[in-house]
């Protein structure tokens, strides 16, 4: 595929995906712009041939729709996990019909959007419900979509296996909320792949594909794994144990509390009622020409456990025989 002649905006282009996102489509030739609310946020980026950085405000539809014109496509990847009711509403329903006003207005309706596996207006979860909302907004509005749905994402800079991980060198155990609720995880790589895909397929057009790994995980196994690929205790790991939902509730009601964003929120707890799995009912990364990787085949390798040799390597590193 040749994207030599592709302009895109990309809105969310300086977050996790956004980031391999653009890499993947520099590879390929593709000219951007990524709209940001701060320029500072974008240095992994801006040195990327043929991305240009603006600074702006994607919620104002037309500063957004003169940022269109004489782009071909418009990739959304902007979204939020923690959140009140009305900030998952701002992000993902507003935003969306922004989006679409912008699109229509400039005449671009070729538009590319990442939303998220188990999205439902009946969902538990606000953000599962806010998911659908904008979803179904978009569908009515006339423009040529695509709808990614990808399964929760993993990669060397994850804030999912990385926490995990991270958290087990400092509990002794980790009591889990969620622990039985079954994932299908996808790694960062593949989704960049599946948006850029999309970018230079026609076909994929009016069509929405569930984004999996291939492999089946509940939290508790994925949380064990990965204490253990970050070498804790020797690749043993910490003890993880699921806890019932009252202690749930309140273990993420403290996590809320606590600065910084929750590594669990209510919100969350609330969408684990429910496995985030591939309905089978769905186009999928196959259509796409993607071989999905597992977790098994790349998690340990960024979390950094590698055997025995750790140890050889950290006595090295202080000068110790």
């Amino acid at each position: 595929m040749n994207g030599s002649s592709k302009r895109i905006l990309i809105l969310g282009g300086t977050g996790f995906v956004g980031r391999h996102v653009c890499e993947k489509l520099t590879r390929m030739g593709c000219s951007m712009t990524v709209i940001t609310r701060r320029a500072s946020q974008a240095a992994a980026i801006q040195n990327l041939p043929r991305v240009r950085v603006l600074e702006g405000d994607v919620y104002n539809s037309a500063f957004l729709a003169k940022c269109m014109a004489q782009h071909d496509v418009v990739i959304n990847l902007i979204a939020i996990l923690h959140g009140s009711e009305a900030a998952f509403s701002k992000a993902h329903v507003q935003l969306p019909q922004v989006i679409a006003e912008a699109c229509l207005a400039s005449g671009v309706k070729r538009l590319i959007h990442i939303s998220a596996l188990g999205a439902s207006p009946d969902g538990p979860s606000a953000y599962q419900r806010s998911k659908a909302q904008g979803e179904a907004l978009l569908k009515q509005a006339g423009l040529d979509l695509t709808l990614l749905q990808p399964s929760v994402i993993f990669g060397a800079d994850d804030k999912f296996l990385n926490l995990f991980a991270q958290l087990q060198q400092i509990a002794p155990v980790v009591p889990l909320a969620g622990a039985s609720t079954r994932f299908q995880p996808v790694w960062v790589e593949d989704v960049a792949s599946a948006v850029a895909h999309c970018v230079m397929d026609a076909k994929t057009q009016g069509h929405t594909y569930e984004i999996c790994g291939p492999e089946i995980w509940t939290l508790k196994e994925l949380v064990q794994k990965s204490g253990q690929w970050a070498g804790v205790k020797g690749g043993r790991g910490r003890w993880v144990f699921g806890i019932p939902h009252t202690l749930a509730w309140l273990q993420a009601f403290l996590m809320e509390l606590a600065p910084g964003q929750p590594l669990m929120s209510r919100d969350n707890l609330r969408s684990m009622q429910v496995d985030n799995v591939s309905s089978g009912n769905a186009l999928s990364l196959k259509e796409l020409n993607i071989q999905a990787s597992s977790v098994y085949s790349i998690a340990p390798g960024y979390l950094g456990y590698k055997g025995a040799c750790t140890k050889l390597d950290v006595f090295r590193a202080k000068g110790r025989p």
